[in-house]
């Protein structure tokens, strides 16, 4: 999602709060634009409240050092959820009562109607974005179908990509060695579950090429270089989609997580904040937003309304993380793991990848 200079931000921030009632930030881009189709325009058409989009590569940061300088120029900006935890512990965010939420249009409160944890004290989830691994599918007659055969080298010979972190690779490897996608983070949390994750990695050592940014994932498998490659379920999408590459999914053990909508601190129009946030997390503009890109709804009443892609043509519910066939075998990241530990195991990874 993070595309845009920092200081170019600032200024269009600044620029925008002077035009319109409720200004948001996000990430720019595609998606910022998909945002804009399915909140900005009709918040406005039904409410007569102006809004307008700017773009972010770090809206944490900018967050930060707004509130702290007490010259917050947003109302409502999306981030990632660790740092929508970390911003409310900080002192950053402005606290969200759930109950001005809408219910479901069957009444289901939306406490019970989003996701388990995707409402949290100072945020509400929006989307639901995934990482997967794909494959050619011109490479196999019958192409893999779980976590267990990406690391199958004798059933599906080629090399195959991860990105060069162990956030991710250690939770694959030991769904990949037969745990539970409920118990991952129980056994990482173990001195034996990490030494049976990097067993695992190590099994298939010789066969993996290693990337540092997210396009790359799609890239080298478009390229031949690999024959399946872990990466952002939304990429494999648009490359199958829109460039026509020969790349299926394969959803079991996805790793999801929640982007997420808060409030700074000192939001110039708190009160008009409020009513866009809940009309933006609303069951029919959340299933609007999976038409305009292939993440999942964070609402469980929103997933039965997304039908096509904004093409008009594409299936959108069996590419959505959120499909039930999707989440049968998926896996939380756990934000509270990765804070405690991501310092103290990226060591252990450089350490093992340079090691014979």
């Amino acid at each position: 999602m993070k595309k845009y200079f920092l200081a170019t931000t600032v200024i269009l921030s600044m620029t925008a709060s002077a035009k319109a009632d409720v200004v948001v930030m996000s990430w720019g881009g595609d998606y910022g634009a998909g945002q804009v189709a399915a909140f900005n325009r009709p918040f406005t058409e039904e409410t007569g409240i102006k809004s307008s989009m700017v773009d972010s590569d770090n809206p944490a940061a900018l967050i930060k050092s707004m509130v702290e300088a007490k010259n917050v120029t947003v109302d409502v900006v999306e981030v990632e959820y660790p740092d929508a935890i970390r911003g409310c512990d900080e002192g950053l965010l402005e606290p969200i009562d759930p109950a001005i939420l809408p219910a479901a249009a069957d009444g289901t409160a939306a406490k019970d109607d989003f996701m388990a944890g995707s409402i949290i004290e100072c945020g509400v989830a929006t989307v639901v974005y995934s990482w997967v691994f794909a494959y050619d599918n011109k490479k196999f007659t019958e192409g893999p179908t779980t976590m267990a055969e990406f690391f199958d080298t004798v059933k599906f010979p080629g090399k195959r990509a991860l990105r060069k972190q162990p956030k991710f690779a250690l939770e694959m490897a030991l769904m990949a060695d037969g745990v539970a996608a409920s118990d991952v983070y129980k056994v990482l949390n173990t001195p034996e579950g990490l030494d049976r994750a990097f067993a695992k990695l190590d099994s298939v050592k010789e066969d993996l090429v290693w990337y540092q940014a997210n396009a790359e994932a799609a890239r080298l498998l478009a390229d031949g270089e690999v024959v399946m490659s872990s990466g952002s379920a939304n990429r494999f999408f648009n490359a199958a989609v829109s460039e026509g590459k020969p790349f299926s999914t394969v959803w079991d053990g996805q790793i999801y997580d929640f982007a997420m909508f808060v409030i700074p601190k000192g939001a110039p129009h708190l009160d008009d904040a409020k009513k866009y946030l809940a009309f933006a997390t609303d069951t029919k503009q959340l299933a609007r937003m999976a038409t305009e890109l292939p993440f999942g709804p964070a609402r469980k009443s929103s997933v039965p309304l997304v039908h096509f892609f904004k093409d008009g043509k594409t299936d959108i519910r069996p590419h959505m993380p959120t499909n039930p066939d999707n989440l049968r075998n998926a896996l939380s990241v756990s934000s509270e793991f990765w804070g405690d530990h991501e310092a103290e195991l990226t060591e252990r990874f450089n350490t093992w990848l340079a090691s014979n």
